[in-house]
């Protein structure tokens, strides 16, 4: 997981019973890049995470967030 950024797409995929691929074609990137954010191995665009926050009609910081320094 990335050390800085934390997101929660695999959570609100499963509640929507929803592929990596299936969410890939509604925001138009490939399969790939969902699962590299998804594991952290990839910071996403703005341009990526603010497509994922409009399909999930959820505020960007609902989606992702920045790990604490605690």
């Amino acid at each position: 997981m990335n050390n800085e950024l934390d997101n929660h797409i695999a959570k609100l995929r499963s509640k929507r019973k929803l592929s990596q691929q299936e969410l890939a074609d509604n925001i138009g990137v490939s399969r790939k890049t969902i699962s590299t954010v998804e594991t952290g191995r990839f910071t996403p665009s703005v341009v990526i995470a603010l497509k994922l926050a409009r399909f999930f009609e959820l505020p960007v910081e609902k989606v992702f967030e920045l790990e604490s320094d605690v």
